[in-house]
């Protein structure tokens, strides 16, 4: 009988971040489930607005989505900040489905990582389709858009 594969250690919200990517670019939700803490609150809102919470029903939600489409993301990041426990990580991602170079999206995503004993996890990636302002953020105080790109 196999032993149960580890999870790699993440030394840095980041890598925990590109550990991401790399198994939703392969679809592989095994893989994409190891980033996630073993916390059972852990949560993911699709852009569809369905929340999943625990790190199972995470995995099958996954899982449903990989076995009708291979998906291709770009990710641009946004903003973040870091505490010593605590990171939270904004992002824009498009989307691309299967072979197809006709973007989808974009798509607001924020992910919250928290540091444990394994390292950086993901314990939250909440994903929402962007309004048609989607390449700007309002400017503080001034309620214009700064572009961002």
């Amino acid at each position: 009988m196999n032993a149960p594969k580890r999870p790699s250690l993440h030394a840095t919200p980041e890598d925990a971040e590109a550990a991401f990517y790399e198994a939703l670019h392969k679809g592989d939700a095994d893989a994409l489930i190891a980033v996630w803490s073993d916390d059972e609150e852990t949560v993911c809102v699709h852009p569809t607005g369905a929340q999943i919470i625990g790190l199972e029903p995470i995995r099958e939600s996954w899982r449903n989505i990989f076995s009708t489409s291979r998906l291709r993301l770009s990710s641009n990041l946004i903003a973040h900040w870091q505490g010593m426990l605590l990171a939270i990580h904004h992002l824009v991602e498009t989307v691309f489905v299967g072979d197809s170079q006709t973007p989808h999206g974009p798509l607001y995503v924020t992910h919250v990582y928290s540091r444990g004993a394994h390292g950086w996890r993901l314990v939250s990636r909440h994903a929402s389709a962007a309004g048609d302002e989607s390449s700007s953020v309002l400017n503080e105080g001034s309620g214009s858009p700064r572009i961002l790109h």
